[in-house]
């Protein structure tokens, strides 16, 4: 079995301290460390800086349009149920253009890992406001400063039934790495939401201003209770890490769905019959 390889001898394209290079070392660790193999693991992304994190780790990758990552992570794990999926993307590829992908991906409840690097701002196309950007903060095109109510990703993700809702920080390393772990190792939708510094655009959401916002929850919070969960996810004076909510009670997207049941091959081992296709077209 191969690992996955660290590799920092590649030219990525991140400003110097941006959070999406410890977030990229904690895939890694956590991949090698659940044993898988590259050819195991698929990633799916759009558009965006951390959209990018896929052509930068050794295994499969879809790389398409600005929001659709987790569109197609949900068909590659529809189509072959034996693969590891991760969708990727940041704030405003996965919560502004891809918000309606993420509303019936959760009701859907498939099988994959859903990360989001949020670091309240759009990073690639220089710095506008994303739907987690705080009131107040100027950007080049808000120059008066955001006046939109952000999005709250983690109350947005339980109200809808998410079965797996944790945020993490790419300040701390080892607990957003068994995050990640536990997230992939879940069956159903995972949504993790990392926190992280975009130290080129976003000069008030810095490193620093993680550090005093955040805290850890510990073991006197029930991860199974979803109205403790929502009460953390909507206390906005100090924001969680861990995990909010874990539900593995509600079937998956292959247990619900009568397809995938008795001896029927899934689609990834069927025949293509061509003259069929040709008839059809």
């Amino acid at each position: 079995m191969s690992n996955f390889n660290f590799n920092y001898d590649i030219d990525m394209a991140w400003c110097p301290g941006c959070g999406n290079f410890p977030i990229r070392d904690m895939i890694i660790e956590a991949l090698n460390e659940l044993n898988l193999d590259p050819t195991q693991v698929v990633f799916s992304s759009g558009i965006g800086q951390a959209a990018k994190m896929p052509q930068y780790i050794d295994s499969n990758y879809f790389n398409g349009l600005h929001g659709r990552g987790l569109s197609v992570a949900s068909a590659i794990s529809a189509v072959n149920p034996e693969l590891v999926v991760i969708a990727e993307g940041g704030d405003g590829d996965m919560y502004g253009e891809g918000g309606n992908h993420l509303i019936h991906n959760i009701r859907r409840n498939p099988n994959l890992l859903h990360i989001v690097h949020d670091n309240m701002v759009y990073g690639l196309t220089k710095g506008q406001a994303a739907p987690t950007s705080p009131i107040g903060l100027v950007t080049p095109t808000q120059i008066d400063g955001v006046y939109n109510e952000p999005i709250n990703p983690m109350a947005l993700a339980l109200s809808l039934g998410a079965t797996f809702v944790a945020r993490g920080f790419s300040g701390d390393k080892q607990k957003t790495k068994e995050l990640i772990k536990q997230a992939i190792q879940h069956k159903g939708y995972a949504i993790l939401d990392i926190f992280h510094p975009c130290v080129t655009y976003n000069k008030i959401n810095t490193f620093a201003w993680f550090k005093r916002n955040t805290y850890w929850l510990d073991e006197t919070h029930d991860k199974t209770n979803l109205q403790d969960a929502l009460k953390v996810a909507l206390n906005l004076d100090k924001l969680a890490c861990g995990i909010l909510y874990q539900n593995n009670d509600t079937p998956d997207y292959h247990t619900r769905n009568p397809f995938y049941q008795g001896n029927l091959t899934p689609l990834y081992k069927r025949e293509r019959d061509l003259d069929k296709v040709q008839e059809l077209l």
